[in-house]
């Protein structure tokens, strides 16, 4: 066991130690509650899994863009 000290909203005081209280006893309640929180916090994977998940995947959009020369500037 370890103490810790955290910093959060006086609103979730209560959230938070019974939260760690349950955390404590150990047991298949605790393991499904650590799993729930875990997969809740966890980061989805950054903007490669995002963009992975996207519907315009497989979505066969021609993205090419016409060359251009640009404009003439005086110089």
């Amino acid at each position: 066991m370890a103490r810790f000290e955290v910093i959060a909203l006086d609103s979730d005081r209560d959230l938070i130690r019974s939260l760690a209280r349950r955390l404590a006893e150990e047991g298949p309640d605790a393991s499904r509650l650590r799993a729930v929180v875990s997969q809740s916090i966890a980061p989805k994977g950054g903007i490669l899994a995002a963009l992975r998940r996207s519907p315009m995947v497989g979505a066969d959009l021609d993205l090419t863009r016409p060359r251009e020369e640009g404009r003439k500037v005086d110089p």
